[in-house]
């Protein structure tokens, strides 16, 4: 049993350092470039909401980058996700291993990207005059965990069932682009009319991006916040280990 834990992990530290290493391949700027999408797309959304439209909100450059890098972990995780055990199919053939970890080894890959953009966070945070807490020592780690196995839980149901309808791919591309407009991170909560507001909590994102930008906005997690997400993560939890658990026998004829 102890044989087969070190060989697990071993193997998931492997395929994480595999795919942090294949991302800044040939790179120069390396991991500059997972800030630097986020950072460009702030600031098409700072001209066209504070500049054009003069959106009414202190801090807003930070409460836009506080949600944009904790979306890019998430949309790059998931959107990744679809094409997931397709690119890795020789492995999937040729090793005897937990496929799951695959969706393990890529979200945990976006999430160290995304903990290596918070020192930017930080310097924003010292711009505004604002300082980081010592609560974040206990907040970021629960924040962290909840929102790991939360994107894991969509990767790996996206992931398993890209193999057996292929569109998929394509449909994730727009759902996360439609989510990603329905989520507050371009504009705040309290934009949204009030009649609309409870709806918003449908989009199961709502809750982790209002939480990450508490965090670096106000220094706490919003309690409210914290159990809609720890229900979200349980519920895609449950639904995605089922389903892979009925197929992953297929997987190997089907990659």
């Amino acid at each position: 049993m102890n044989v087969n834990l070190e060989y697990y992990k071993d193997l998931l530290l492997e395929l994480i350092k595999k795919d942090i290493k294949v991302r800044y391949k040939n790179s120069y700027l390396g991991y500059l470039w997972s800030i630097a999408n986020p950072l460009f797309l702030a600031l098409i959304f700072y001209f066209v909401f504070k500049i054009v439209t003069k959106v009414q909100m202190k801090n807003y450059t930070l409460f836009l980058i506080s949600g944009l890098f904790v979306w890019q972990w998430i949309s790059n995780s998931i959107i990744g996700g679809a094409n997931l055990y397709i690119s890795n199919a020789s492995l999937i053939k040729k090793v005897n291993f937990p496929r799951n970890f695959l969706a393990v080894a890529l979200t945990a890959s976006e999430g160290f990207n995304f903990l290596l953009s918070i020192p930017v966070l930080i310097m924003f945070m010292l711009y505004y005059h604002m300082m980081p807490s010592l609560k974040w020592v206990i907040d970021i780690p629960v924040l962290f965990f909840i929102t790991f196995i939360f994107i894991y839980s969509l990767t790996l149901l996206v992931a398993t069932i890209n193999l057996f309808f292929r569109d998929m791919e394509r449909l994730i591309g727009l759902l996360m682009t439609f989510l990603f407009y329905i989520t507050p991170i371009i504009y705040p909560m309290s934009m949204v009319p009030e009649k609309y507001k409870n709806l918003l909590f449908l989009n199961p994102f709502v809750p982790i991006v209002l939480n990450w930008q508490e965090l670096f906005l106000h220094n706490k997690i919003d309690m409210n916040y914290l159990y809609f997400s720890i229900g979200y993560t349980i519920l895609f939890l449950f639904i995605s280990t089922f389903v892979y658990k009925k197929l992953k026998y297929k997987f190997a004829e089907l990659v």
